[in-house]
């Protein structure tokens, strides 16, 4: 039987049902916290207490900690590291890296040609101050985040010149502003395994918050999207080459948007709103990549 890691975080509902799915169909389970990661230079061994990294069959990365930050890409380098001796990894470490700043995320996106918010990037807070003033409402990001945390909705008639000195205090420094998108209730999650669409579910706010995100009140339901938002989603994940990935859509009077791509989410959104169990899909398919490649 395969030996298959999975990285993820303890007590995390998609981390452990991914835990759960491949234990089941392998008959072991290896937990791996990067938190609880030694890399030895001088021997060259990767390990937790409990296991050599370099004795699994292959890796699933699911969760690579709590908060987003720029320590996930340190971990990131930890992995591909692995990956670089042969180890397989799903999906590569490299390539979740792409999706994970939301300044890269964003800027391949614009550069493949896929549709997204207008955005202003800048380091100038008088600049990002002009910006605002030229969107009239727009939305604060910080570089690395989920589910809307840490983000702020702005509009013309603050001081948000302040706002923005708070912003860059707080760590930073890069200013990510983008005009703020009416979303008619929901958005979507469009799922993709191996590169190929799996379904969409819609995140339907619940009119108590700006976002539809669960965390904020939101809740999952099925959804049967355009030939048009399938296509563009399509080639919004190809521009990254994930391996289990969704893309976050918004239907706008200007025509359909990507906030972004990510490397983690859609489990709990494809279970609730689709009856989809990812992670049964997700384990065939990394089982049937290491026997074949």
């Amino acid at each position: 039987m395969k030996r298959i890691g999975v990285v993820g975080i303890h007590e995390n509902w998609s981390s452990e049902k991914l835990l759960d799915t491949v234990a089941r169909k392998t008959g072991s389970k290896f937990f791996i916290d990067m938190e609880k990661v030694c890399f030895d230079m001088e021997t060259g061994k990767i390990s937790t207490s409990e296991i050599d990294l370099a004795t699994l069959d292959a890796i699933i990365v699911k969760k690579l900690g709590k908060e987003y930050s720029p320590n996930f890409l340190n971990r990131l380098s930890i992995l591909n590291c692995l990956s670089n001796r042969g180890m397989k990894i799903y999906s590569h470490p490299q390539k979740i890296s792409q999706v994970l700043n939301r300044l890269n995320c964003t800027l391949t996106l614009s550069q493949g040609g896929i549709p997204i918010p207008p955005t202003f990037i800048t380091e100038n807070i008088d600049e990002g101050v002009n910006a605002i003033r030229k969107f009239k409402k727009v939305v604060l990001k910080p570089l690395f985040s989920t589910k809307a945390r840490g983000m702020t909705v702005l509009n013309e008639s603050m001081d948000v010149k302040d706002e923005l000195i708070e912003y860059q205090n707080r760590g930073n420094n890069l200013i990510y502003i983008q005009k703020f998108v009416e979303i008619p209730e929901k958005d979507l999650g469009i799922v993709f395994l191996g590169g190929k669409y799996l379904a969409t579910y819609a995140r339907v706010g619940s009119k108590k918050s700006w976002n539809t995100t669960v965390f904020d009140g939101g809740r999952y339901e099925a959804y049967e999207p355009s030939k048009e938002m399938i296509e563009i989603a399509h080639r919004a994940q190809s521009l990254f080459g994930l391996d289990f990935t969704c893309v976050d859509l918004v239907e706008t009077s200007q025509g359909p948007m990507v906030f972004e791509v990510s490397a983690f989410g859609g489990f709990k959104g494809l279970l609730d709103g689709c009856g989809i169990d990812a992670s049964e899909l997700y384990t065939n398919y990394v089982l049937g990549k290491v026997d074949n490649d």
